[in-house]
């Protein structure tokens, strides 16, 4: 345990964030209670209150860095588990528009965990700490405060199992309950501001299907990733679910309400209609083994809590109740852990948080994704949003940028760093890349898109 700050911290919501939050509080607080409603122990599946972990998940470069020294050994254990990690350059097959970005050893390592088996590993590791208690099955209700409204001093939560509403005391609560949270309806009820919002609209949907394969199309690669773009906006991450038994999960996406079909024969002429042969030539005719349904996604929502003068002391929020990112970008968990490692130098002093510091910390992590992911859906035309000349301008970068990196590896590491957090996505504008763009840009791309069959299927345009 580091410097004490106080006796006890409630964790509002035990989704990863909630995890990841729970870890670095251990070392400042004498107890941790993680609340969520779902039953959470010994649980290997996607929960209830996380549709979403049922589609495709993944850890981008820095997110695997930071999860590494929260919990060390856990890329070992999760290889022990079935994962088979990989460099993020040279394992995974990347497609942009339709051509493959050249491969070169990045350095960068990808854990193609899903979402289900990466949070139980973790939430394992968390409940192993002494100083942390989960509740599980719990409602959460609200917040408490002193008289003046000043201060939190706990939370409400009821037992789903019945029972009266009881009151959790706290030094610290902070809510990591989602995209859906409540914390903007609970600061207007205690006579403060509600956080301004950003939003925008994608109406994104992804779609999943497993599948038992009697070929290999990966051979030494872990995943086959077209990726969606203004000009081919279907995309798909197609790869290898943990162990051994030849399983592999695709998850189709589609933006603007573009979204692929449910049904079997949907599924596959959606699959077929990618600009890329080489997933549905893998499983056209493999057999299905689970379907895993559709999850919609209606928009990015960034909440700017750092422009709040007015805050009740002993109360944070973090994770996505801050920002949720489109999820195609891979960004949400490891946003998360960097959040974690705010809150944790925000602790060192002994002192408990100050609302002001910590959201600005936050502002600054979450800056760099949003600009990244919300400035790449505003090239879609159907997008509403603010285009600004530099939007404008950086959209066409990397158009080019792309479109070089199919004749350069060191073109597709320098995106890789950027979109996995590991440099800020200036970098992508240094002399010597900038250099590169302009030299092999003007050249055909290599791998030049293949050209796919009408589907036999119409595809249906979801309402």
């Amino acid at each position: 345990m580091g410097r004490h700050v106080g006796d006890r911290a409630v964790v509002l919501g035990g989704s990863m964030a909630g995890l990841l939050a729970a870890t670095v509080l251990t070392e400042a607080y004498t107890e941790v209670l993680v609340v969520d409603r779902d039953r959470l122990d010994g649980v290997t599946e996607a929960r209830r209150g996380a549709p979403h972990g049922r589609h495709a998940h993944g850890l981008v470069a820095r997110g695997q860095q930071v999860f590494e020294e929260l919990f060390p050994g856990l890329t070992e254990e999760l290889r022990t588990a079935g994962v088979r990690p990989g460099d993020f350059g040279s394992a995974i097959r990347w497609y942009f528009n339709g051509h493959r970005l050249a491969t070169g050893h990045s350095g960068l390592l990808s854990v193609p965990a899903t979402r289900p088996v990466l949070e139980y590993h973790v939430r394992r590791r968390v409940q192993d700490m002494p100083r942390v208690t989960f509740l599980e099955g719990y409602d959460i209700l609200g917040l408490e405060t002193s008289a003046d409204r000043s201060r939190v001093t706990g939370a409400r939560v009821q037992s789903q199992d019945g029972g009266s509403p009881e009151v959790l005391s706290a030094d610290l609560v902070v809510d990591i309950t989602g995209r859906g949270s409540r914390s903007p309806l609970w600061l207007e009820e205690l006579g403060y501001a509600r956080p301004e919002e950003t939003r925008i609209k994608i109406d994104l949907a992804y779609t999943t299907r497993h599948f038992a394969l009697d070929t290999d199309p990966f051979g030494k690669e872990l995943a086959i990733i077209p990726v969606a773009t203004p000009a081919h906006p279907r995309g798909a991450f197609f790869y290898r679910v943990p162990g051994d038994d030849g399983q592999v999960q695709l998850s189709l996406t589609g933006i603007l309400g573009d979204h692929p079909p449910a049904d079997l024969d949907g599924f596959l002429a959606y699959t077929r209609s990618l600009p890329v042969p080489d997933i549905y030539d893998a499983v056209r005719r493999a057999t299905p083994t689970l379907d895993s349904g559709t999850f919609k996604f209606p928009a990015s929502v960034r909440r700017h809590y750092e422009r709040l003068t007015r805050f009740p002391e002993n109360f944070l929020v973090m994770g996505d109740a801050v920002c949720s990112f489109n999820p195609v970008y891979g960004q949400g968990m490891s946003v998360a852990a960097l959040e974690a490692l705010a809150l944790r130098r925000q602790l060192e002093p002994g002192t408990p948080p100050d609302f002001r510091r910590f959201f600005q910390e936050v502002a600054t992590v979450v800056d760099a994704p949003w600009d990244f992911a919300a400035g790449a859906d505003l090239g879609y035309r159907g997008v509403e949003g603010r285009r600004t000349p530099r939007i404008r301008m950086a959209n066409a970068y990397v158009d080019r940028l792309h479109r070089a990196a199919t004749h350069d590896a060191e073109l597709t590491n320098a995106f890789i760093r950027a979109a996995g957090l590991i440099d800020h996505p200036a970098a992508l504008m240094r002399p010597r890349t900038l250099l590169r763009v302009l030299r092999h840009s003007v050249r055909r791309p290599a791998g030049a898109a293949a050209t796919t069959p009408e589907p036999t299927h119409v595809v249906r345009r979801s309402s």
